[in-house]
């Protein structure tokens, strides 16, 4: 016990005498997750694991500290439990922002969830903004803690347990709205009885406001590896014959129209989609599709339509979502007279 005693103490040490170091370690292992989870999506099981017990470490910070203290008769000093939760996450969100780039849909309201991550991890490794902006203001901290954990757990959980996308986002959004009490409960200073209804009422207003934008999260850890619009299908091959862009209205009632999706999934998982067919913004019919995880070019499926409006010149999008409502990507054709 001495010597782990004296190897912690001088571990404590070198990070007091040198405290920059932990944050350059931090920013670089950050660094490494994103290159390595972007060259080779299969470490991103280790990785969200590793992320995932540090969070822990993270939450039990107080009682780790206490037993810490009892068990080798030191405390550890502040500034190094700050740079290990700046370590943390610099981590995660470095973790979890290839996925959230490859599966955003970029003309549509992801660009501002994919975007406030990218501005998280912006902040996560310039250390002025990190401790006198960030750090300071311990509502907005705690705010900024609960977006990353929100954001790793979308990622994690798929990808660990093999829980549908719906299913992930469901716990993930119960997660971050129970650790939304501390920071709540720090605005909040009024001493009455009523102050517990409002938080109730806050943290129910964040659920459902979190449930209801879904649409604006991409499904992180589902995206389209090819897409197309045709009227024939190899079914041999499994590849649409010659996608087009614009095809004639009458063309398009004579032959129909399948839309083709390749769709990356994690290994192992069983997810339920949804091809929904919109003419000039207006939904006109919804297919369903049962994908398979595991296939490196994603898993290979279409629907094929052929009961179109009478008069269809305009402009259509097949939208592909999740069974929660959660945007993959969109197809885009135009019928012409």
């Amino acid at each position: 016990m001495s010597t782990w005693k004296q190897s912690i103490s001088k571990l404590i040490a070198l990070a007091q005498r040198y405290p920059g170091v932990v944050a350059i370690f931090g920013f670089f292992s950050g660094l490494a997750s994103f290159l390595l989870v972007k060259r080779q999506a299969e470490l991103a099981q280790v990785l969200a694991l590793v992320m995932l017990v540090s969070w822990l470490w993270l939450i039990l910070e107080n009682i780790l500290r206490e037993r810490i203290s009892k068990w080798f008769g030191f405390e550890l000093p502040p500034p190094l439990l700050r740079y290990a939760t700046q370590m943390i996450h610099q981590e995660s969100l470095f973790f979890v922002l290839p996925f959230f780039f490859i599966t955003t849909t970029w003309n549509s309201g992801q660009v501002m969830f994919s975007g406030l991550l990218a501005l998280a991890a912006l902040v996560a490794i310039i250390d002025p903004l990190y401790y006198k902006w960030l750090a300071n203001r311990r509502w907005l901290f705690l705010a900024y803690h609960t977006l990353t954990l929100f954001a790793l757990l979308l990622t994690a959980l798929p990808i660990i347990f093999k829980l549908t996308t719906p299913q992930s986002y469901q716990l993930a959004l119960a997660a971050a709205v129970v650790l939304s009490f501390p920071s709540l409960h720090t605005v909040i200073t009024a001493q009455r009885w009523w102050r517990w209804l409002i938080l109730v009422g806050l943290m129910t207003v964040l659920g459902g406001g979190g449930w209801l934008a879904r649409i604006w999260v991409p499904p992180a850890t589902l995206w389209m590896t090819e897409v197309a619009v045709s009227t024939e299908m190899n079914n041999a091959e499994r590849a649409p014959v010659d996608p087009l862009k614009t095809i004639s209205d009458e063309q398009l009632h004579q032959q129909g129209l399948y839309a083709y999706t390749a769709i990356n999934a994690p290994r192992g998982l069983n997810e339920r989609i949804y091809h929904v067919w919109r003419h000039n913004g207006h939904e006109i019919e919804r297919i369903a599709l049962d994908i398979h995880g595991g296939r490196k070019k994603g898993y290979r499926a279409w629907t094929h339509k052929q009961n179109f409006p009478a008069d269809a010149v305009g402009r259509w999008q097949v939208q592909v979502l999740t069974e929660a409502g959660q945007m993959i990507g969109v197809l885009r054709f135009q019928v012409t007279e």
